[in-house]
């Protein structure tokens, strides 16, 4: 799986790699490769290069040759067909070489920078000096490419010749020139293969750099942290302090409204979620699995602190999923998806994110579904958090619910722009086997229409 595949099913994922600020196309096709860990090693390294170029863009002290890293990715070419031509001792064209020696000229200055920030030892880049010595043998400095005089003795008094030559002699003398310069580009290409290799890892890595050096600075702007990678053998429960949305929490300062982070300890099993409507239950299922995502792909995660635990995947069961073109119904996409899980929850670890199952059904069916997949998902080894809103479902697990409303700020009326104000979203432990009945009360503080409100309350009683 990698984060290409991920980005297409999860729309949160998508506005974080939107928001990268990737200096290279090599980068940002390195970010779209970059794989989904599931091992504490591969998890902490990639928590720890990050962490390290974050302080390194944090300090002042590091700001010079961090600029000139920069500068050096952002000159950086996906060059990837132009090694595969070399390493298949394909004959070269002039471009090409160029973008060979840009590619020398690139690594070798980025492993300067990345020694003034104390860095060299952390990444791999390799010395290409003889590369950019075989393509600049006047000792230029540059990286443009030529073929040189000093390539072959023959091209010097050739091009001598070529100044004072008419046009009938012109182009005797081109076709010799280019016979010459082919010959030149034969034996450089033949010199250059032996570190066909070479100049692949030196993209590799500059790339992987770009990356890198993206996601460290999303972190200092975001407020991302490195979270406590558990292993999962570890005992200890993962756990989200100060849990935020990047794209709801971008989205609320932008309009003035407040935004509230979430603090969850994740549990394996079931964990039921309640609340009235309006309380953000579906927003909390897609924060977590973003998080989650965010982590194993080798991000910092968006909370003040946090403990994470690997998973074999993060599964979203949420919102309407209808695909008219396949002929399915809402309920149909949906019950299809939730068979799915509970068929690979049996042999993977999943974090299984699932909003209001059976909504779209008639209640007494809805209702037996919801039992029956919380009795299944508890035999299970995965993390499964079932949002609803259906009560006495008589099913053992574990039960939080919404706060939910508050009580009427005096110096602010509750609209429709401010209902917001009026929502605690924290999560508190629930012992009932109830779900919240607030629609009428919310319906009622937004001044509906009082007859609907009257008529439903009388609906109530009977």
């Amino acid at each position: 799986m990698t984060l290409q595949e991920k980005i297409k099913e999860v729309p949160g994922l998508a506005f974080v790699t939107e928001n990268m600020e990737l200096m290279s196309s090599a980068g940002r096709r390195r970010m779209l490769e970059q794989p989904f860990f599931t091992t504490l090693s591969d998890l902490e390294r990639e928590q720890s290069i990050v962490a390290f170029l974050r302080g390194r863009i944090a300090s002042a002290a590091y700001a010079q040759p961090l600029m000139v890293l920069r500068h050096q990715l952002m000159q950086l070419h996906d060059l990837r067909s132009t090694l595969n031509s070399l390493r298949s001792h394909m004959i070269l064209s002039e471009v090409e070489l160029f973008e060979i020696k840009s590619l020398a000229f690139l690594c070798n200055h980025s492993r300067k920078a990345l020694t003034g920030m104390e860095a060299d030892k952390m990444f791999n880049l390799p010395d290409l000096t003889e590369v950019f010595e075989l393509l600049d043998p006047d000792h230029t400095g540059i990286p443009n490419f030529y073929i040189y005089d000093s390539y072959d003795n023959r091209l010097a008094p050739l091009r001598r010749k070529m100044k004072e030559a008419d046009d009938r002699l012109m182009s005797e003398l081109l076709a010799e020139q280019n016979e010459i310069q082919q010959e030149v580009i034969g034996r450089l290409c033949d010199s250059l293969h032996p570190y066909a290799d070479r100049l692949t890892q030196a993209l590799e890595e500059m790339a992987y750099i770009d990356f890198a050096l993206a996601r460290a600075t999303l972190a200092e702007q975001w407020g991302l942290q490195k979270p406590q990678a558990l292993s999962t053998e570890d005992t200890t429960q993962p756990m989200l302090l100060g849990l935020f949305n990047p794209r709801l929490k971008q989205h609320n300062e932008t309009v003035g409204l407040r935004y509230q982070p979430i603090d969850i300890e994740l549990i394996k099993g079931v964990t039921l979620v309640t609340g009235a409507n309006m309380a953000g239950k579906t927003v909390l299922l897609k924060s977590i699995g973003v998080a989650q995502l965010m982590y194993q792909f080798g991000f910092p995660i968006p909370a003040t602190s946090a403990r994470m635990k690997a998973v074999d995947d993060v599964v979203f069961c949420i919102g309407d999923e209808q695909n008219e073109m396949n002929g399915l119904s809402s309920y149909a996409a949906e019950i299809t998806r939730v068979s799915d899980v509970l068929h690979r929850s049996e042999s993977e670890r999943l974090m299984v994110l699932i909003d209001e199952p059976a909504r779209t059904t008639n209640p007494v069916e809805g209702k037996a579904l919801v039992q029956a997949i919380v009795t299944i998902m508890q035999q299970h080894d995965s993390f499964t958090m079932i949002t609803t809103h259906y009560s006495q479902l008589g099913v053992a697990c574990r039960r939080l619910r919404v706060k939910g409303f508050v009580e009427q700020l005096a110096d602010m009326p509750l609209t429709a722009q401010t209902i917001n104000r009026f929502i605690d979203y924290s999560l508190i432990a629930d012992t009932s086997d109830e779900v919240p009945q607030e629609a009428l009360r919310i319906a009622e503080l937004l001044e509906c229409h009082p007859e609907l409100i009257r008529q439903a309350r009388n609906f109530l009683m009977t």
